[in-house]
């Protein structure tokens, strides 16, 4: 079987390039290892340089800059390890760093793209048909995520059934509860100037999730627009889907002011 080296060459560049940062971490964290490794192997040695110095110079101790005059070659390869394994780290980092900004920026795009797209559709089709669209999706929604498959959440704050559409979670409330909280979050947004998706849950009673502290609203975009769908659960259940309209939660929401 012929090899294709070029193409095995340019696979392998691929996979580093997409594990770089795991590869650099890894790498730097073995190298600390290795720098107390060194370091520990290398004292038995530096301790007989020293007692040797001081009976060359005929001492009983050695000044500072004796000891490191006489010791440091026998540190310079723990040396080198832990340098080496610094700048892993930083690189690492900084790598992470780029693809961070880079999916921001990314994820920007896409926002604005579909704010522009949504507001084309109200304006070619209507508000009526626009709503009726968004109905079609809640309804597309809760179909492929059916209530007899979850657990629902029992927030203390209504006992009408719910649907978060971000994070698929069902939960019992109450529509007017919910635009209060609405309408209390958008007072704080505007004197805070962000607030993020936890704090809503939080709000409604839902417990918090891992990338809720990550997404959030900037008071630059706008104010928080939920919108709701009337629909019924898999279970025949009336559900009372939570969405928002054109002001989504978005990510470095923090970084817009």
């Amino acid at each position: 079987m012929k090899v294709n080296f070029p193409s095995l060459a340019k696979s392998v560049k691929a996979g580093f390039v997409r594990r770089s940062p795991e590869i650099l971490t890894g790498l730097g964290i073995a190298g600390m290892i290795g720098t107390v490794v060194w370091s520990v192997k290398s004292t038995p040695k530096a301790l007989t340089l020293i007692e040797e110095k001081k009976k060359e110079l005929d001492v009983e101790k050695l000044t500072p800059t004796e000891t490191i005059k006489t010791t440091y070659k026998c540190y310079i390869p723990a040396a080198v390890t832990g340098a080496v394994s610094v700048a892993c780290l930083i690189g690492a980092n900084s790598v992470n760093s780029k693809r961070n900004a880079a999916l921001a920026a990314a994820l920007t795009i896409s926002e604005n793209s579909m704010k522009e797209y949504s507001s084309k559709v109200v304006e070619e089709l209507g508000e009526k048909k626009e709503k009726a669209i968004r109905d079609e999706i809640a309804k597309d929604k809760i179909e492929k995520d059916p209530v007899s498959e979850k657990e629902v959440i029992v927030t203390g704050k209504g006992d009408v059934l719910c649907y978060d559409t971000i994070s698929g979670r069902y939960f019992k409330s109450d529509i007017d509860k919910i635009k209060r909280i609405q309408a209390e979050l958008n007072q704080r947004l505007i004197l805070e100037n962000y607030i993020s998706m936890n704090e809503f849950y939080y709000e409604i009673g839902l417990p918090s999730i891992k990338i809720g502290d990550d997404l959030g609203w900037n008071v630059n975009d706008g104010t928080i627009d939920i919108s709701f769908s009337s629909q019924l659960a898999d279970e025949g259940t009336p559900c009372l889907v939570v969405d928002f309209s054109y002001f989504a939660p978005r990510y470095d929401y923090r970084g817009l002011m």
